[in-house]
């Protein structure tokens, strides 16, 4: 009798084992999944068509992806110098300028590319006006974890191959 009673336990655990399977398990994370969320800027890498490195300012910044398929990014200069006046409405020229070259915001709805790893952004709004409704924009991923995000902006309006890592948010 144990031994039916054992034989019968073992069953019924194996047909809910295959019956029920874990999410985790037997069902993997969608790339869109494994991006959404917010990201925050750890560092980036720019280069020329021809191979050649292109300094970049130290950042801080981060990106976020919304299940509803919209984004937003940022990133500022954090060495950028605060406005003697105290008033954002009144910097010098030389502050205005410093500030307006350090800043790149943009927001609007991207579609992700399972398949190639691309993020599809159209850009609704952004600091750097040329950005909006650009064709072309895409991100293409070359690393993902739980809390790592890495890709390519392939080609930029000046040109440049620009990398980005990020860091999940906690």
């Amino acid at each position: 009798m144990n031994r039916r009673y054992a034989l019968g336990l073992f069953a019924a655990a194996t047909i809910s084992i295959v019956g029920f399977p874990e999410d985790g398990i037997c069902q993997g994370k969608t790339l869109k999944d494994q991006v959404v969320g917010t990201w925050i800027y750890a560092s980036s890498t720019a280069t020329r068509e021809d191979g050649s490195a292109v300094e970049r300012p130290k950042l801080q910044g981060a990106v976020t992806y919304t299940a509803e398929g919209r984004f937003h990014f940022i990133t500022v200069r954090s060495d950028a110098p605060k406005y003697l006046s105290g008033d954002s409405a009144r910097p010098s020229p030389e502050e205005a300028m410093a500030i307006a070259s350090g800043v790149i915001a943009y927001t609007g709805t991207y579609t992700l590319d399972e398949d190639t790893k691309t993020i599809h952004v159209n850009i609704e709004t952004s600091s750097f006006p040329n950005l909006v409704g650009a064709p072309n924009q895409r991100r293409v991923i070359t690393s993902i974890s739980d809390d790592e995000l890495k890709f390519t902006n392939p080609r930029t309006p000046a040109g440049i191959t620009l990398g980005f890592v990020f860091k999940r948010a906690k």
